[in-house]
């Protein structure tokens, strides 16, 4: 069955535009690694919500490739026009994932979405930030320059409100060295909007692009050394980490539907240090400490397990399991000034 798509004006502009930065952005990376002699593709997959009735999406996907350990592209629509009993009309979204094989490589992570709801203004999820497990502060001023010239009116307030939402607080650090984020935002008029999210889209895809071409022509010149593969193992852990237990976006997705668990977990790095994964317990706030238990007993019993699709699999069920028999620890997840409403909406509570 083909997906049946929001209906909308405004939810159809945003649809074409995150498809524009998913093709272009798969281009783009498959380019950059083909001119690094690193020659890696990405297979497109589908999946639908509810056999297609309320749309779908689909995904761009590699892994385990000379220039990426892990990456993708994910584009979806979520749509409930004919159902009355949802407040929300459509979810639109581009959310993307890098990890590239190499340790003097940054991941980045890339966010754009549109929500409409039946009654009342939509509003724009604007997020992109640079995570590097070495990093090099030329590519990071790269990176960030690039935002900034797509958004100088909203720089400062995207830059405090990403440091507020990427900040771990049982690590006392951030995940990240560059955080653009806006969320709820709307401008004066949609079309005004959806230009702000196409600047900021493409900035941060040719951006990183940029960044990636530069990291690549250096770091092929020379093999990972130990000690930086021992700090990119750590630092995907840390990545790990924070994204099940602190982002809300991954548990949105997680609790709304069952439709797209290997698509909402695509930002997971290949392989996790278990023991310093555990060793993070002691210092989480006790409501929280059941969720890294169960999240440990869904990684395979090894020193650094992959992260294959079983057991993201496992991880999803064991968040849906957690978040549903303890939803007040949705309270301990990040939180920027204005905190997205999606969970809250789900589980019928304040989040």
């Amino acid at each position: 069955m083909e997906p049946v798509w929001a209906r909308s004006e405004r939810a159809q502009k945003a649809f074409a535009l995150v498809r524009a930065l998913q093709d272009a952005f798969q281009e783009g990376l498959e380019r950059v690694a083909e001119e690094a002699g690193m020659p890696q593709r990405f297979v497109r997959i589908q999946w639908l919500r509810e056999g297609g009735r309320f749309g779908g999406g689909e995904r761009a996907y590699t892994a385990d490739g000379p220039a990426y350990g892990r990456g993708a592209i994910n584009v979806s629509q979520v749509q409930y026009e004919d159902d009355p009993a949802r407040p929300l009309a459509s979810a639109t979204a581009i959310s993307t994932i890098i990890h590239p094989a190499h340790p003097r490589c940054p991941s980045v992570h890339i966010h754009i979405s549109y929500t409409e709801p039946k009654e009342g203004r939509g509003y724009w999820r604007l997020m992109a930030d640079l995570n590097p497990a070495l990093e090099v502060p030329e590519e990071t001023e790269m990176f960030a320059e690039r935002l900034a010239k797509a958004a100088p009116q909203h720089l400062a307030r995207a830059k405090e409100e990403g440091a507020r939402y990427f900040w771990i607080p049982a690590l006392g650090r951030h995940r990240g060295v560059f955080h653009f984020y806006l969320e709820q935002h709307r401008e004066a008029d949609f079309e005004a909007e959806l230009a702000l999210a196409r600047a900021v889209g493409e900035a941060a895809t040719s951006g990183y692009l940029d960044v990636l071409a530069h990291a690549l022509s250096e770091a092929k010149e020379r093999a990972p050394t130990d000690e930086e593969r021992r700090a990119q193992l750590a630092y995907h852990t840390l990545y790990f980490f924070q994204v099940l237990t602190l982002d809300r976006g991954t548990t949105a997705g997680l609790l709304v539907h069952a439709d797209n668990d290997l698509g909402i977990l695509g930002s997971l790095p290949p392989r996790v240090d278990r023991t310093l994964l555990a060793s993070w317990r002691a210092r989480m706030p006790e409501a929280q400490r059941p969720l890294l238990d169960a999240i440990l007993a869904a990684l395979p019993e090894e020193d650094a397990p992959v992260v294959d699709e079983a057991t993201k699999q496992r991880l999803a069920d064991a968040l849906r399991a957690f978040y549903r028999a303890h939803p007040e620890a949705l309270d301990l997840q990040a939180k920027a000034s204005t905190p997205p409403p999606t969970i809250a909406n789900h589980l019928g509570r304040r989040a």
